[in-house]
């Protein structure tokens, strides 16, 4: 038997299962099966997929949505407040019925916190036994930002390899910071400002940053940081979004408003750690906020150690709630955990398309759960020529602005980057390039680049992709971005990578 975690009704919906031993035997996004970005809905494809791998004896969550009806209720939003065809049990019914199983009203249906469940995903997927959480979001039932003292009781287990990891998992609440006050709604309200699309072209605000200058006294008349406590305090509900005028006379371009939002995200991000933790604590970070690579980068150096589970997010949260459910360390193996394509990694066939092509996709074995393609629903290039960057911005048809990833041998990544001794499995992080004549199609505009380093212990078949590719050319990287066709999520099956193969004639291999 198993648990299923579920997380849906605001944005990116997700499902997780977990066998009663602490395996995530799945994990994936429901956008994947429907062609929604960021779907918030479940749909039957998801869980038919998650079913294929154990039935459920119970359903956790992610959200107390009783209590997240009274802030809908404080912020005006009464139609969704009172909509009782969003109840969790009537959300998820109609997938059981279809498939002949027990119906959740005689399946045990737990809900948890929005902010907990958060922490819950990071803190037992790390390797920590004691933590500080820090979870920043746009927002929960109520919470926008939570600091967690989490740790697994009884303490001693933790000491002894026999019972290490065996111990049940604590959340101890430390500080909160409420509703409307929230540094993700902040960034989404900006976000929307320069013309893009809440919660979901956040990481586009992130690199346009790099292209403007960053006047933080253009922002004071929005924020408001209370003196010695550090606390944080908007003027204005930023739920609403930023006036059209806000930033009229001021002289700023869309790219300064941009550069200086970041600003201000990372100051406000230093004030918390600096608050709440030491350079000596572990700390999980968690939370839509914490996919944001560039501020990450400066928080990692503010705590002994960071672990942010690669989807740190609402889908992310289905594995929480999951993990809340179970209540002890989960087997964290990696994040590829979503639809399995099948077969072996195509090394040979990648290699092939790269040396006469330079550019190929791969759709291979199981999908990364979370937003980051890391190799197995990637577009890769050779990130050495002159016009590769503009080759793949033209079959993306996006921004020529935006900036593209690389994936590097481990071993080699401080070679070409600044990585202070860093790894950087997930993307999670960037780093200055040393030589960016060298790697042009990877280096953004200021130098930097969102690495994923790739360790021996790590995916066996990108692992052996770059080994050869670096046998053969001398260069230990490529480029990858997600394979996707515009408008829509990654890749999820082979008929999904047919039709990008089609549209924009560029081979995929699985």
């Amino acid at each position: 038997m198993a648990i299923l975690g579920l997380s849906a009704g605001f944005h990116d919906a997700g499902a997780t299962l977990i066998s009663n031993t602490g395996e995530i035997l799945f994990a994936g996004h429901a956008e994947r099966y429907s062609g929604v970005k960021n779907d918030a809905n479940l749909n039957q494809q998801l869980i038919d997929d998650t079913l294929s791998y154990g039935k459920p004896n119970n359903i956790a969550w992610y959200e107390n949505h009783w209590l997240k009806r009274t802030r809908q209720l404080y912020s005006g939003e009464w139609r969704k407040a009172i909509d009782l065809s969003t109840l969790p049990s009537k959300l998820v019914q109609p997938f059981f019925k279809q498939r002949g199983l027990m119906p959740p009203k005689k399946m045990p249906l737990q809900s948890h916190s929005h902010h907990l469940c958060h922490a819950a995903a990071g803190f037992q997927t790390s390797n920590f036994e004691t933590a500080k959480v820090i979870v920043v979001d746009a927002i929960g039932e109520w919470n926008t930002i939570t600091v967690w003292d989490a740790y697994y009781e009884p303490r001693e287990f933790a000491t002894n390899p026999e019972t290490r990891g065996k111990g049940r998992a604590q959340y101890r609440k430390l500080w909160s910071r409420s509703y409307p006050h929230s540094i993700g709604l902040y960034y989404s309200a900006v976000t929307k400002y320069v013309g893009l699309k809440p919660m979901e072209d956040e990481y586009i605000l992130m690199g346009m940053a790099a292209y403007g200058k960053s006047y933080l006294s253009a922002y004071e008349e929005n924020l408001k940081l209370v003196n010695d406590d550090k606390d944080i305090t908007f003027k204005d509900n930023l739920h609403a979004g930023i006036d059209e005028l806000h930033f009229a006379g001021t002289g700023l371009n869309e790219y300064d408003v941009a550069a200086g939002a970041q600003k201000v995200t990372e100051q406000l991000l230093r004030n918390l750690f600096e608050k709440h933790c030491t350079r000596q604590d572990n700390v999980v970070f968690m939370g839509g906020v914490a996919l944001n690579c560039v501020a990450n980068s400066m928080l990692s150096g503010l705590c002994r150690n960071l672990w942010i589970m690669p989807n740190p997010g609402d889908c992310g949260s289905s594995l929480g709630a999951a993990a809340l459910q179970y209540g002890r360390k989960l087997k964290w193996r990696g994040p590829y955990l979503g639809h399995d394509i099948g077969g072996e990694y195509p090394v040979d066939a990648v290699i092939g398309e790269l040396m006469s092509n330079k550019i190929v996709g791969v759709a291979s074995g199981r999908a990364e759960f979370g937003p980051r393609a890391l190799g197995t629903r990637s577009l890769l290039a050779d990130p050495r020529g002159e016009d590769i960057k503009d080759r793949v911005n033209e079959i993306k048809r996006r921004q020529k602005f935006r900036p593209f990833a690389p994936m590097v041998l481990e071993e080699h990544a401080e070679d070409i980057f600044n990585m202070h001794g860093d790894t950087n499995p997930y993307m999670q992080g960037v780093y200055t390039v040393k030589q960016p004549e060298l790697y042009p199609a990877i280096c953004h505009a200021d130098n930097t680049a969102r690495v994923q380093t790739v360790g021996k212990n790590d995916h066996p078949g990108v692992r052996e992709l770059l080994e050869k590719w670096y046998f053969l050319t001398g260069c230990p990287l490529l480029l990858n971005t997600s394979l996707n066709i515009k408008g829509e999520p990654m890749v999820n099956i082979r008929a999904d990578a047919d039709r990008f193969e089609k549209r924009y004639g560029v081979t995929v291999c699985s």
